[in-house]
């Protein structure tokens, strides 16, 4: 392998047909020699001081062994000797700059990195009232470093793992050695190191469908997004395992319940009574962005049923429409709404809003197509999804609500009721990663986990949280 090593690493990794691949041919104590590197993933001021030291070696002998000259004569932290090319080819291509020296076996690699990154901020998505206001980035090393810095453990590990056969993802799980599920962990790595896919193109939903299939009947989320470094030590020290992935800016939580993904982070920013009352409100709310549309539908179905007080209830304008479609037009044109507003230009987005505000509200009712208390309740659905934070276990919500509204209108009173036993059937079946029951710590029930998931304590606040 010796012979002619430079030009085997340049013609593995087609150096001469991809323009960012770059070759810095060297002399080093008169033997020739080749630096190789992606343009742009590289820090060039340590770049530059590497190529001085080499420049000034003068004693052949240091020259004798790959090992060797890499442990005693290479001025650098982050180096290592490598003499298998495939991955000497995946090292240069992930950014590590790879030095071959002619007449040594293999390589050796600086990694020198320095990704093209923005700042860390808080995320857009996961914003609280009080706490940190960093969040995760697309750089892999620098969201270990923030989860790092809150855990100044020595049982903390930082597992690297990589996957896809075209792109070669970096992948990191995160945990604590001393709290995980040894058996959770082993297959989990097992399952990313066995993947036979091409790329994670889609990083963290690409992975997760790699870790759990899915079943179909089932939209409820199986894992846990979170852009929130504290988040996600948090999580940590509670002995879940958090999975990094680079390009990515957030981290999955798993094994996740249903009562940790409604969790968030200001449930603990705040003392415990306001705590306990953000999620119990969150809760409710949750529930009712579920049943509220199917209920009114059924009580217009049944309007001798409606007690005198719930009377002002029953549309008192004329329907051009029947109700039931009035809801479902509405529930597909929230969802163009919204896909509107994600690709809408930030310049144009508080114009365009209002205009859509006054054509989907009092033209709507006006032109007749919708009656105005049709529009409440789906405005208040479309809000309620944004009370907790899963867009996944948002249009989950969603799906079982077509469904017992589809129920209700088709067998009425009964398909109301089928509707609410199919919806838990669905939950009930529906297990973790880790193979428990999604509805954990309710089914089975577990009165002391259950009571911390509804209440916001004082040893919860010491403890964890899972987002």
């Amino acid at each position: 392998m010796s012979k002619n090593i430079i030009d085997k690493i340049s013609n593995g990794i087609f150096a001469k047909e991809s323009f960012d691949i770059i070759e810095r041919k060297i002399i080093i104590c008169n033997r020739d020699s080749c630096l190789f590197f992606v343009d742009g993933l590289i820090n060039d001021e340590v770049m530059e001081k590497i190529i001085e030291f080499f420049y000034s070696i003068n004693d052949e002998s240091q020259l004798s062994d790959l090992k060797a000259f890499c442990e005693k004569s290479v001025p650098y932290v982050e180096v290592s000797a490598e003499t298998d090319l495939d991955k000497i080819y995946t090292g240069i291509l992930s950014g590590i700059m790879a030095l071959a020296i002619d007449g040594l076996d293999g390589a050796i690699m600086l990694d020198v990195r320095s990704y093209p990154q923005r700042d860390s901020s808080e995320p857009e998505k996961d914003k609280v009232l009080r706490g940190s206001r960093d969040g995760f980035v697309e750089t892999l090393v620098a969201n270990t470093a923030l989860v790092r810095r809150r855990i100044r453990d020595r049982n903390l590990r930082m597992k690297y793992l990589s996957a896809g056969i075209e792109t070669k993802t970096d992948i990191v799980l995160c945990y604590m050695d001393n709290k995980v599920d040894k058996k959770l962990l082993a297959e989990i790595t097992q399952k990313i190191e066995n993947a036979s896919v091409e790329a994670l193109t889609m990083t963290m939903q690409s992975l997760s469908e790699v870790i759990y299939r899915h079943k179909w009947y089932s939209p409820f989320p199986k894992v846990k997004n979170t852009e929130r470094p504290d988040v996600t030590a948090s999580a940590v020290l509670d002995g879940n395992i958090a999975i990094l992935i680079d390009n990515a800016p957030s981290a999955l939580i798993i094994p996740t319940s249903i009562f940790d993904i409604l969790e968030e982070a200001d449930d603990y920013y705040f003392p415990p009574l306001t705590g306990t009352y953000i999620r119990f409100s969150r809760y409710i709310v949750t529930i009712a962005s579920l049943f509220i549309t199917p209920i009114w539908l059924l009580a217009l179905k049944y309007p001798s049923y409606i007690p005198e007080v719930f009377a002002f209830i029953v549309p008192s304008d004329p329907i051009n429409i029947p109700i039931f479609w009035q809801l479902m037009i509405l529930e597909l044109a929230i969802d163009g709404l919204r896909l509107a507003a994600i690709n809408t230009p930030n310049m144009l987005s508080t114009p365009l809003s209002i205009i859509g505000a006054i054509v989907l509200s009092d033209f709507a009712v006006q032109s007749g197509w919708f009656i105005s208390e049709a529009m409440l309740y789906m405005a208040f659905v479309a809000i309620a999804n944004y009370s907790q934070p899963s867009y996944e276990l948002g249009y989950a919500v969603k799906f079982m609500r077509i469904m017992i509204l589809v129920l209700t209108e088709v067998f009425g009173i009964y398909g109301f009721i089928a509707g609410i036993v199919l919806t838990f059937i669905i939950m009930v079946c529906t297990k973790t990663i880790s193979g428990k029951s999604y509805l954990y710590p309710l089914i089975p029930f577990n009165r002391k986990e259950f009571y911390r998931k509804i209440v916001r304590t004082r040893a919860a606040a010491n403890g964890n949280i899972k987002k």
